[in-house]
């Protein structure tokens, strides 16, 4: 028997025309403008009649495990999960991430789900989208165009071109361009000075964009971004190069949410990407309002484990938007566990329990979901089952890469089981007038389990420079790697008797948070030897193939 692909379970899917889940939605023809069929952006007169609403849904968060690279089926286990809450009778909508192209064409494929658990036009969804990205790269690049002619122009500013702190950016895996000198040539093509390039979902741009309440509140964190420096030592931001009004023009659009809908016809919002191991890892705060208020339940995931994206969903986000998630749905693989542990079940297993920890650390009522492959055996599942009953939790099998909603059921009544008591009160990790080292330090302990936290000479520089810009009360964002709890990926598992390593900090003003870059973690990844882009072609019909 051959099995599907999942652009051939996508392509066979019946779509509902986006007017159709607007209506089923409750919101009116002017409150979207349509883009094509299947899809269309939320504007801002139904934010502003909805957000002032009330009344409130359960919010869901899905986190995970430490991954293996391909990914533990986070994205599929949220979309699965919606369509198995409308198939018990409650009203669901998703908030996801956008996907980025880097992952799309590099290891780990597309972000829309996969099998019988996807969001759709997946093909769109996966590739351009509604040009959200490009909007926010377009936006980046051209503070960055501004900053050099200014300096080209006459730098009435000073500014110091050895302290330029914001990079160019690219949504590609393209690591040629992490290291560049840019004004090559002759005079009329500019200062040479040395420059990079970061991946789009890792720009302040793109934080911003998902952090921002409305129009008003995005043009000002746009104006606090954090350019460089003078030759005097003064901050120079990116207001003082006349750069907001037209960055703001260029995200006109991309700053509302874009509707879609589920393999099942589950309404889906899709709105901004940031990665959770080098950015904060949450779709909009926007998007998560939005089907807060459409629906009863509103299901969102932050990117990767629970030590990254969960951790700055609660530090960073809920704080920014005062959220208090009902219930979180710890993501499992037998596969991820098994990698954990060198090949064996019973020695991986450790990670999941870390993760189980580090959610009732947050206060939050804990459901595993074991993401179901066809090669795990009963003999693992109810290992895993019997040690998460130890555990004090409830573990659900989870079909719905397979089976979709009708797969999702158990785990949908386990979720609901889970928000039926009192929203309790969420335990962030740190303190906001803590020092920047001792919130870095509370989540090295706390989360990680690091024994300590060793600075480097870069790092305390640039500390004593936050603490000059008087920033010091912004909580803080972990760059480090997803495949370890520690800053090396090699130390799988539960690494004991390790310090955690920060090699600089970034202060993203406009975000509101501060960037600690740990281990030798890069902000613009590379493909692989043989990447996912080289599997995906399109026919004379306009039909894509290769793409998941």
């Amino acid at each position: 028997m051959t099995i599907p692909t999942d652009i051939q379970i996508a392509s066979a899917a019946t779509l509902k025309p986006i007017a159709e889940i607007a209506a089923q939605c409750g919101i009116s023809v002017s409150e979207y403008e349509p883009y094509g069929h299947y899809a269309a952006k939320i504007n801002q007169t139904c934010m502003n009649r909805l957000c002032n609403d009330s009344a409130r849904g359960k919010l869901i968060l899905v986190t995970a495990v430490n991954p293996t690279p391909a990914g533990e089926g986070k994205t599929t286990t949220s979309i699965g999960l919606a369509q198995g809450l409308c198939k018990i009778g409650k009203r669901a909508v998703l908030a996801l991430r956008e996907p980025s192209l880097g992952p799309v064409f590099g290891v780990k494929g597309g972000a829309a789900g996969g099998g019988y658990a996807q969001v759709l036009p997946m093909e769109d969804i996966n590739l351009h989208f509604t040009g959200d990205m490009h909007a926010i790269t377009s936006a980046n690049n051209l503070l960055c165009a501004l900053l050099d002619n200014h300096i080209q122009q006459g730098n009435a500013l000073r500014i110091d071109t050895n302290r330029v702190l914001v990079k160019r950016c690219i949504d590609m895996n393209d690591r040629v361009l992490r290291n560049t000198v840019v004004g090559l040539g002759g005079k009329v093509d500019g200062t040479t000075r040395q420059d990079g390039f970061i991946i789009t979902v890792a720009s302040e741009v793109m934080a911003i964009l998902c952090l921002a309440e409305d129009l008003s509140d995005l043009k000002a964190r746009l104006g606090k971004i954090l350019v460089g420096y003078s030759l005097d030592n003064a901050p120079i931001y990116a207001a003082d190069l006349g750069a907001v009004g037209a960055m703001a023009a260029l995200l006109k659009h991309a700053i509302n949410p874009n509707l879609v809908q589920t393999i099942e016809n589950t309404p889906a919002i899709i709105h901004g990407g940031p990665f959770a191991n080098i950015a904060h890892g949450c779709n909009s705060i926007r998007a998560t309002k939005l089907a807060l208020t459409l629906g009863d339940y509103a299901v969102t995931e932050a990117g990767f484990g629970s030590d990254l994206g969960a951790e700055k969903f609660i530090n960073i986000k809920c704080r920014a938007a005062g959220l208090t998630p009902d219930c979180a749905v710890l993501v499992a693989t037998v596969r991820a566990l098994k990698h954990n542990g060198d090949g064996e079940l019973e020695r991986g297993i450790v990670n999941l329990g870390v993760h189980i920890d580090n959610l009732a650390k947050f206060g939050l009522p804990v459901v595993v979901a074991i993401n179901h492959f066809h090669t795990d055996t009963d003999d693992e599942l109810s290992f895993i089952h019997d040690y998460c009953k130890n555990k004090g939790v409830t573990a659900v099998c989870s079909r719905v890469f397979a089976q979709g909603g009708k797969g999702g059921v158990e785990l949908a009544a386990a979720v609901v089981n889970a928000c039926g008591g009192t929203q309790s009160k969420l335990n962030h990790t740190y303190k906001m007038g803590m020092s920047v080292e001792d919130k870095i330090e509370a989540i090295a302990h706390k989360i990680y389990r690091a024994d300590g936290v060793t600075y480097s000479t870069a790092a305390i520089k640039a500390i004593r420079e936050i603490a000059d810009l008087g920033l010091t009360e912004l909580p803080v964002c972990m760059a480090k790697t997803q495949y370890s709890l520690s800053d090396d990926a090699s130390k799988l598992g539960n690494p004991t008797g390790w310090r955690l390593n920060v090699t600089n900090l970034r202060v993203a003003a406009g975000a509101g948070f501060i960037i600690v870059y740990t281990g030798d973690i890069m902000t613009l990844p590379g493909l692989p030897k043989v990447p996912s882009a080289n599997h995906i072609n399109i026919d004379k019909d306009g039909n894509i193939s290769g793409l998941f």
